[in-house]
């Protein structure tokens, strides 16, 4: 891992960075992005810093100055770039790709819905805290599933980190944003090179699917084979999903 801080420029992967009375971090407020490297280029890194923006105001942190130059200190090859923003400090990192995501992609995910309350008031800011979320991944984990799906009332809305997608016929369907739904940069991505219908569907809608996948930065579009034990279409990745992986690497 390559770690810089704004105020100390790089840091040896095992020291310190952020200070013990950060407020930001120390309540879960601090704005963060994760960002996929290919051969040093972040992809889409102009729309993520623009979202990092955007939570940076809402959570009324300091700005990101220098952002792009800390960056370029630490991303090379290919891998997982992430900057965060606290109440003390702009720091970025950057680490290897999570191991398997082709299997994964070949096979097809199987997800567990989990029944949520009325999701957080911050519309469309990506923080960190993710406590809860990564909680329902652990359980779904142990569940036999590779990722956690979120309901609230029996209407979907996003996976602990991706979004969420189904195809019926030739017409994609996902969530509108909302409070509990945040505005994917790859889902962004997805929406320019497909039609998709946004709104508010009940699970039974997904269920239904001939196709499902996810979209995230690092994952990218992963197919979704199984919902909480049900086969989704056939049981095997799709071909809206193939196609549409197909776009971000032709894009990157």
């Amino acid at each position: 891992m390559k770690v810089a801080s704004v105020a100390r420029g790089l840091v040896a992967a095992g020291e310190p960075v952020f200070r013990a009375d950060d407020e930001a971090l120390l309540r879960g407020a601090a704005a963060f992005e994760t960002v996929r490297v290919n051969d040093g280029r972040p992809f889409l890194l102009a729309e993520h810093l623009e979202r990092f923006g955007r939570s940076i105001d809402a959570l009324a942190l300091p700005p990101a100055d220098g952002v792009e130059e800390l960056i370029a200190q630490v991303a090379a090859g290919n891998g997982a770039l992430r900057v965060f923003r606290t109440s003390h400090d702009l720091v970025a990192t950057f680490d290897a790709l999570p191991e398997g995501l082709e299997e994964e992609r070949a096979r097809g995910m199987r997800l567990r819905s989990f029944e949520v309350g009325s999701p957080a008031m911050l519309e469309g800011v990506k923080a960190t805290s993710y406590a809860a979320a990564f909680a329902a991944r652990r359980d779904a984990e142990r569940e036999g599933a590779d990722d956690a799906l979120f309901v609230a009332a029996g209407v979907v809305l996003e996976c602990a980190t991706a979004n969420v997608w189904w195809r019926r016929g030739e017409t994609l369907y996902t969530p509108a944003v909302r409070p509990g739904v945040l505005p994917g940069v790859t889902r962004a991505f997805v929406q320019a090179h497909a039609d998709a219908v946004e709104g508010t569907f009940p699970l039974a809608d997904l269920l239904a699917a001939e196709e499902a996948f996810t979209t995230s930065s690092i994952r990218e579009v992963m197919p979704v084979v199984t919902v909480d034990g049900s086969t989704i279409g056939d049981g095997r990745p799709g071909p809206a999903a193939t196609r549409l992986q197909a776009a971000i690497r032709s894009a990157r």
